[in-house]
């Protein structure tokens, strides 16, 4: 079972077949409107206007499992997102990405990654939140929290994982060696 095998559920509801996504570069990221790394969609987007032309997709999940930081239904998470930051890439339905109902998707992506470590400032305030949550959490790839994001080649293999800490400059650089 590969990425382009899952079918996941649009914003509006439809089914969506990953496989229309082949041969494109894919940053999917499971994102939340109440939390500190929300302003992160504004780097996304440009990303987003920088490359979409060259074959990049951004698949945007929005996630409610980490401090309910994603409530309300997914018309007004669409609405805020594209209000405020005017996105413009894929917006998923509010999907959970660890546990027993974690999507297939995301059951795949953490199945096939690990933690790749928080870095800066906020990287030390996450730590203790994360620890209580997981004791195990640095030996294991479940999602740590939002705007975990996983940069998929254009033959649907996973190519780095990047934590919500990392650098949007160190994303764009790796976004761009994988174009």
């Amino acid at each position: 079972m590969g990425i382009y095998d899952f079918k996941i559920r649009a914003q509006d509801g439809s089914e969506v077949a990953l496989s229309e996504y082949r041969g494109k570069v894919l940053l999917i990221v499971n994102t939340a409107t109440g939390c500190g790394f929300t302003p992160q969609y504004d780097e996304l987007q440009d990303l987003y206007e920088l490359h979409q032309k060259d074959g990049l997709e951004i698949l945007d999940f929005p996630c409610n499992q980490f401090g309910e930081q994603a409530p309300g239904s997914d018309e007004e998470i669409h609405s805020f997102c594209t209000g405020r930051y005017g996105i413009t890439f894929p917006q998923f339905a509010k999907v959970d990405v660890n546990g027993e109902n974690a999507i297939p998707l995301y059951q795949y992506l953490t199945a096939h990654t690990t933690f790749a470590g928080f870095s800066g400032p906020m990287g030390l305030i996450l730590k203790p939140i994360v620890k209580k949550m997981d004791s195990d959490y640095k030996t294991n790839g479940k999602i740590k929290w939002n705007f975990t994001k996983f940069l998929i080649d254009r033959g649907g293999e996973i190519v780095a994982r990047f934590e919500p800490t990392e650098s949007l400059d160190k994303v764009k650089a790796k976004v761009e060696e994988v174009l």
